[in-house]
């Protein structure tokens, strides 16, 4: 049990949920979205928000700043979380405006409100679960395309629902996270997408 849960820590790691997020608006949008818009956002994003992070990773740790991908001290939290908000923001001025793709465009913005609010909190020395933040906004950002494409999206819905519970699960098992700790993240996670629906809804 120990390793399929630790597998599903990994599977489904927040530095995953910018690009599923692209992703699954591509995938789900009716608008015509040309191969080389598609391109011209999803590679970039991927190497803003996964390459350059995982070689950042290995940097610290190769200087002693870091000891763990999944960051288990709020010290070794904070590096990675400004870092994060800081690609974040470089997607958000400079990869996404060039597309005019307002719905992704808001999915990062509540990506960015969710990585200040995580960072807030490590100033008040509380680790909220960065896993359940990315995999609930994942979430309600598919039941936000849904309502706003007015498109079919219950079994990816459905799904997502049931790896919140998985994920929770595998992180109260490997003694990641407390149960508030937990709650915190789905938490902010739904919310930080909710507070974006007003714009683009």
């Amino acid at each position: 049990m120990r390793i399929f849960l630790s597998i599903v820590s990994y599977l489904f790691h927040p530095l995953f949920i910018p690009i599923g997020g692209t992703i699954a608006y591509f995938l789900v949008t009716p608008k015509y979205t040309p191969l080389e818009v598609q391109a011209g956002n999803i590679l970039p994003i991927f190497i803003l928000t996964i390459i350059i992070p995982i070689i950042t990773y290995l940097i610290l740790k190769n200087i002693g700043v870091v000891h763990s991908i999944f960051m288990p001290t709020t010290a070794e939290r904070k590096y990675t979380v400004v870092i994060h908000i800081i690609l974040l923001l470089m997607v958000i001025n400079k990869v996404i405006p060039n597309n005019y793709l307002t719905e992704l465009y808001f999915y990062f913005v509540g990506l960015l409100i969710a990585s200040f609010s995580c960072l807030l909190l490590l100033f008040f020395n509380f680790k909220t679960s960065i896993h359940l933040i990315g995999i609930s906004g994942l979430f309600m950002y598919l039941i936000n395309l849904s309502i706003h494409f007015e498109i079919n999206l219950v079994i990816a819905i459905s799904i997502f629902s049931l790896l919140i519970g998985l994920v929770t699960s595998s992180r109260l098992y490997l003694k990641a996270h407390t149960k508030p700790e937990l709650l915190a993240g789905i938490l902010i996670g739904m919310l930080s997408q909710l507070l974006t629906i007003k714009y683009w809804l």
